[in-house]
């Protein structure tokens, strides 16, 4: 029998069938059949194919048993090279340094330098940032000062400093130019409680009636004007009963630039508002409040009957917006805008000695939604010898700030929200 399995090539007749083996081939050294002529018997029939073409003589073969140079052994070599078509075909040495990059070990690495240098990144923008925070020594221990009480308190304050705005600026927003002394027109409290309960926003309106260290009673800017910010977290400590553990200030300059630097603030306007006093003119409806009419908005009370009760109500409404598009995915992850804005923010803000960065951040995500409130008011129209003032409720502003001290939850009577003039 032959050792050759049947129908090994076929007929190149079209339609022929598998034929018998032919028991004459004889097989040389490396497994391949003789050449006809070299061979024990005929050679193939004249319709047969598949079987090996002429070869040259035995006598030139190389060690392993192949002819040397012979064509038919070399491997098969499409358009781009060894291994078949195409540049990186199987076996090419294309394919082999892909499959070395994209072993799981490679990725691995890859990933973690990738990882790496973003903390890296992250770190030093993070100590740029922090250093470029305007440092004041603004809360000091003086005697009577009240005792630390439970969670922190923030005193935000907005001045009327022009750094910042240029001349065509100060024309346009209706600041005034070369305005002599400084004053405060937002002063708020910033409790955050430590036991992980909701974050509370007190409004005291710039024309409350208190005792100023000093220079007796006035309201409560004049502090401001008197002495700065020293002074001022004096007398709010004083009017409160509150610790105030660390300080925010802003001024005009840096509230606009902040603004602008996220594309702006959506708000909802019920009503068109027009103040010659901020140079203000918007429309009513849902709309993006460019830095000068952000500006203009929370400086407006001539549009409204109380003034500036209603004032401090979209002071708190518009930092809420202000604060949820900072700290929102948008902005955070865009570093066109989380960059910029962050800069804005470090440049032109000042704190008191030790606050940080850090501490910032945290203030952003507490006023994303807080509990809003005014302190409690007895007398909007109080008759003084510094005009008409404001007049606390001292029952229940103590309740209120005592409350707060101890972190306890303030009852719904004394919050009484932020909302829109009707």
């Amino acid at each position: 029998m032959s050792e050759w399995p049947e129908g090994w090539y076929r007929d190149s007749g079209a339609g022929a069938e598998p034929g018998p083996a032919d028991p004459t081939v004889q097989l040389p050294v490396g497994g391949r059949p003789l050449p006809g002529g070299e061979r024990g018997g005929a050679g193939p029939s004249a319709g047969q194919v598949g079987m090996w073409p002429a070869q040259p003589p035995v006598s030139s073969r190389s060690g392993g048993g192949q002819p040397a140079g012979d064509p038919a052994v070399r491997p098969a070599r499409g358009p781009g090279g060894p291994g078949g078509p195409g540049r990186y075909g199987p076996g090419s040495p294309g394919t082999s340094r892909m499959r070395r990059w994209l072993r799981p070990g490679r990725i691995v690495a890859a990933l973690l330098i990738v990882v790496a240098l973003v903390l890296v990144g992250s770190i030093g923008m993070y100590f740029y940032l922090n250093g470029k925070l305007s440092r004041a020594n603004v809360l000091v221990d003086y005697p009577g000062r009240p005792a630390p009480g439970a969670g922190q308190n923030w005193l935000i304050a907005g001045s009327d400093s022009r750094d910042g705005l240029t001349t065509a600026q100060e024309n346009e927003f209706s600041t005034g130019h070369d305005v002599s002394g400084q004053r405060s027109d937002t002063i708020m409290v910033l409790h955050i409680p430590s036991n992980g309960g909701r974050p509370v926003l007190i409004s005291l309106p710039r024309d409350s009636y208190v005792q100023i260290p000093g220079y007796g009673w006035n309201k409560i800017n004049a502090a401001y004007s008197f002495g700065g910010p020293k002074l001022l977290a004096e007398t709010v400590q004083n009017a409160t009963g509150l610790y105030i553990n660390h300080y925010i200030g802003i001024g005009f300059g840096g509230f606009v630039n902040v603004v602008d630097d996220i594309g702006g603030v959506r708000m909802c306007i019920k009503y068109p508002l027009h103040d010659v006093a901020s140079g203000l003119n918007i429309k009513a409806g849902c709309q993006t409040l460019s830095g000068g009419e952000a500006l203009g908005y929370v400086r407006d009370r001539h549009d409204f009957a109380d003034q500036d009760l209603q004032r401090v109500q979209d002071q708190r409404l518009f930092l809420h917006a202000l604060l949820s598009k900072m700290t929102s995915p948008g902005v955070m992850l865009n570093p066109f805008a989380s960059i910029p804005a962050a800069s804005g923010v470090a440049g032109t803000v000042t704190v008191d000695q030790g606050a940080s960065l850090y501490q910032l951040l945290q203030v952003a995500f507490a006023l994303r939604n807080p509990e809003s409130t005014t302190v409690p008011i007895a007398n909007a129209n109080y008759l003084t010898p510094a005009g008409d003032a404001v007049q606390w409720n001292q029952s229940a502003a103590l309740e209120l700030f005592n409350d707060l001290r101890t972190d306890k939850t303030v009852p719904p009577s004394l919050i009484s929200g932020s909302s829109q003039s009707s």
